[in-house]
């Protein structure tokens, strides 16, 4: 089956305002650039947005918060955008925190049809109130509920056009977990190769989670802090 798509405006043409959409990505590695240019262009918005941060202010997920497309966030790091901070404060934008390890179980759990499970994770703070506790082995804990979506917006670093993926490096944090656990992964990849290119012991994303695919192109990979050495002397 050819689930190749010939842009990224053909990929998210059917996505409609309201949706819940996983976006992949660690900082700015990783990001769906292709995919995430494509939905602004659209237009969509009142979207939840599941990611494990909002980009920068005008980089990554960024540029649909700055255009007012996002209307609630379900995330881990919210830091390094003052688009977000503004939007938050200012009670236009709805934000469920996540500690990170408990966001990516709950989206782990959900592409493996889990509907719940017990963390010690957060028991004590805010980010229990209001769920069910329990003790497990003297260890208090908190229920926490699995995190589908509609769609997952995924980058990887080659894929072929059955949908299978390899990822690289830091860009392979919570993308393999979101194409399990979306009812329609979109991938974009830097390239696209033949069928049978890919040595099957290296697939990170088998092609049955991929619904879609595309080859992207473009790529900034901008770097969100840059770090130098000081020179000798």
């Amino acid at each position: 089956m050819n689930k190749v798509f010939a842009s990224a405006a053909a990929a998210v043409a059917d996505i409609p305002d309201g949706a819940v959409i996983m976006s992949a990505g660690f900082g700015l590695c990783g990001n769906p650039e292709n995919l995430i240019r494509a939905l602004h262009d659209r237009g969509v918005k009142g979207l939840t947005i599941i990611s494990n941060n909002c980009g920068t202010t005008d980089k990554g997920l960024g540029v649909l918060l700055a255009a007012g497309q996002v209307k609630k966030m379900v995330s881990s790091y919210v830091g390094e955008n003052k688009v977000f901070e503004k939007l938050f404060l200012g009670g236009e934008l709805q934000v469920e925190l996540n500690p990170q390890g408990t966001l990516a179980e709950r989206i782990r759990a959900a592409g493996a049809g889990i509907p719940a499970f017990f963390t010690p994770t957060g028991y004590g703070t805010v980010v229990a109130e209001g769920k069910e506790t329990r003790d497990f082995g003297g260890k208090p804990c908190v229920l926490e509920t699995a995190l589908p979506a509609d769609f997952a917006l995924i980058k990887a670093w080659k894929g072929d056009a059955r949908g299978n993926l390899i990822y690289r490096k830091t860009a392979r944090n919570f993308a393999p977990m979101m194409a399990a656990a979306a009812r329609v992964t979109i991938a974009e990849v830097e390239e696209l190769v033949d069928i049978g290119a890919l040595d099957g012991d290296q697939i990170h994303t088998p092609g049955i989670y991929v619904h879609r695919i595309l080859q992207g192109q473009g790529y900034e990979k901008p770097i969100e802090q840059r770090t130098v050495r000081r020179r000798a002397g």
